[in-house]
């Protein structure tokens, strides 16, 4: 089994591809520890020193680092994890499924047209080029003209996802929904 290893716009994080489905619908985000017990991939690399957050996609794990630790010496305990995890045929996900992303939305009933041309945007242009740098952003709220959004994986904590939002995200909205004055991070 071969792993492929990608940077991330974000240097504390980085993105691996075991060339395998991860999670066949949804996503999953580990910030801690206690949020594994789900998963024995995702356990067994919290026990990696320096692991900080564990993201899985379809096909890729993101997994980010503690300021204080270097990639060279937690990839290889990174790769070996990854590898007996799929080699052994166990489910990535043990309990549950994959997060809902749709958990805790808020917008006025008036506003739900407007919302769907949002979240359609979001999924079919921004989603796909978002995970292609090992994150995911979701749609969160949109209240009087400004659209809220999660932002996980790789794009959690990132120095370029503040231009992300701003230039790329916001300008797309504002250019298709007249109705998006802003967009913000949740």
């Amino acid at each position: 089994m071969f792993i492929q290893t990608e940077a991330t716009p974000n240097p504390a994080t980085l993105k691996f591809l075991p060339g395998r489905i991860v999670l066949e619908t949804g996503t999953y985000d580990f910030t801690s520890p206690a949020d594994a017990s789900v998963s024995p991939l995702a356990e067994k690399m919290f026990q990696i020193p320096g692991v900080a957050a564990i993201f899985f996609g379809y096909d890729f794990i993101t997994v980010t680092k503690k300021e204080d630790t270097d990639w060279q010496h937690m990839k290889p305990a990174i790769l070996g994890a990854i590898m007996e995890q799929f080699m052994s045929g166990q489910p990535v996900i043990t309990t549950g499924e994959a997060e809902d992303i749709e958990e805790g939305e808020f917008f006025e009933a008036a506003d739900e047209q407007t919302v769907t041309v949002i979240k359609d945007l979001l999924e079919t242009r921004v989603r796909p080029a978002v995970a292609q740098d090992g994150g995911d952003i979701t749609f969160k709220g949109f209240k009087e003209g400004v659209v809220y959004l999660s932002m996980r994986g790789a794009c959690a904590g990132c120095p370029s996802s503040t231009a992300t939002l701003q230039h790329g995200i916001q300008n797309l909205l504002k250019h298709f929904v007249p109705e998006v004055q802003e967009v913000r991070p949740i």
